[in-house]
C-alpha cells in the first residue's frame, strides 16, 4: 500500500517547527513511522513530521535509486496527472482564460514526461527537480528545460509562467509556505497553480490511520481541503476548483468492491487525492 519512500538515516539531523500554515506552536502527538514523528496542529489541523528532518537531508534521499523509481514508472505517473488534468477540464476551460505567452513551470517534475506533453501542445515549459538523475534525463530525453534546484533557489522572475504545476510534490518540501509564496510571486496576474497532493480528509487516510500508503518519512506534510485552502490563501492564491479520486488502493479489495467506492469517493469528495486549482488574481 505505501509509496516508494526513504528509510531515514539514524544520525539524521531534525528540527522542530511551528505549524507551516498557521504559525501555531501546540501539537497533539499522531503517528510514528519508522522513526518519523507525525503531529496534528491543535490550532488549523494541520497533518506534519515534527521534528521534521532538514531539508539538505531531505535532499539526500531524491538519488540515484530514486531516478530509476521515476524512470520506471513515468508513463503510469503521466497518465495520471493527464486524467487529472482532464477532470479538471484543464485544457479545454482553464487555459483558454489564462495570460498570454502559455509558460507553465512543473516543479518536483522528476523525468519531464507531462512537460513533454505540453511542449508537443506548444507551450513554453520549464521544470525545477532536485534529483540531477531525473532532471538529467528529462533534459536529455525531452528537452523541456529543466533546473537541478529547489523552488526557493533557482530565482525566476516575477510573474513568469501562467500556469504552475506540482503533483505529488508539496507534501516532500520542508516549506511549503515558502513554496506557496513562490508559485504566486512566479504566475502572472490571472495565472493558476494546479496542487495534487495526497488528503487526509479522504477514505483510505481515515480507514488505514498510520497504514495508510501516504503516511511515509519521504511526506514531511499532509493536507486537508482545509488546511491547503488555508496555506494558499495566505499568499493570495484563490482556490477556484476542487476534485478528487481514489476510493481504494487496488489489491486491497476485490475489484467489483473497489470500483463502485472509487465511484463514490470522485463523486462525494473524499477520495485519496486532492486536486486544487488556484488561481493569482488579476491586477
Amino acid at each position: 500500500m505505501k509509496t516508494f519512500s526513504k528509510t531515514p538515516a539514524p544520525d539524521e539531523k531534525v528540527e522542530v517547527i511551528p505549524c507551516p500554515v498557521c504559525g501555531g506552536a501546540y501539537f497533539d502527538e499522531k503517528w510514528e513511522i519508522a522513526g518519523s514523528h507525525f503531529v496534528n496542529c491543535r490550532t488549523c489541523g494541520l497533518l506534519l513530521q515534527n521534528p521534521q528532518p532538514l531539508r539538505a537531508s531531505l535532499a539526500l534521499r531524491y538519488d540515484a535509486e530514486y531516478c530509476a523509481y521515476e524512470i520506471q514508472n513515468q508513463e503510469t505517473f503521466f497518465s495520471l496527472m493527464l486524467l487529472g488534468l482532464q477532470d479538471a477540464a484543464f485544457f479545454e476551460n482553464i487555459a483558454p482564460t489564462l495570460p498570454s505567452p502559455r509558460k507553465i513551470l512543473d516543479v518536483g517534475c522528476a523525468t519531464g514526461r507531462l512537460l513533454r506533453h505540453f511542449k508537443e501542445k506548444g507551450w513554453e515549459t520549464a521544470g525545477i527537480e532536485i534529483c540531477k538523475e531525473s532532471a538529467e534525463y528529462g533534459n536529455r530525453e525531452y528537452g523541456v528545460n529543466i533546473a537541478v534546484t529547489s523552488m526557493g533557489e533557482f530565482g525566476f522572475p516575477d510573474e513568469s509562467f501562467s500556469t504552475v504545476h506540482a503533483s505529488h510534490l508539496i507534501e516532500h518540501v520542508d516549506n511549503p509556505t515558502m513554496l506557496a509564496a513562490e508559485v504566486a510571486r512566479v504566475l502572472a496576474p490571472g495565472g493558476v497553480f494546479i496542487c495534487v497532493t495526497p488528503t487526509t480528509d479522504g477514505f483510505q487516510a481515515r480507514l488505514f490511520g498510520s497504514s495508510w500508503r501516504s503516511a511515509i518519512p519521504d511526506h514531511v506534510t499532509l493536507f486537508s481541503l482545509k488546511t491547503l485552502t488555508r496555506l494558499l490563501s495566505n499568499v493570495s492564491l484563490h482556490v477556484e476548483l476542487v476534485r478528487t479520486w481514489g476510493g481504494l488502493a487496488a489489491g486491497t479489495v476485490p475489484h467489483w468492491i473497489k470500483k463502485p467506492i472509487d465511484y463514490l469517493a470522485k463523486k462525494w469528495g473524499f477520495g485519496d487525492v486532492l486536486l486544487v486549482v488556484a488561481r493569482k488574481p488579476r491586477k
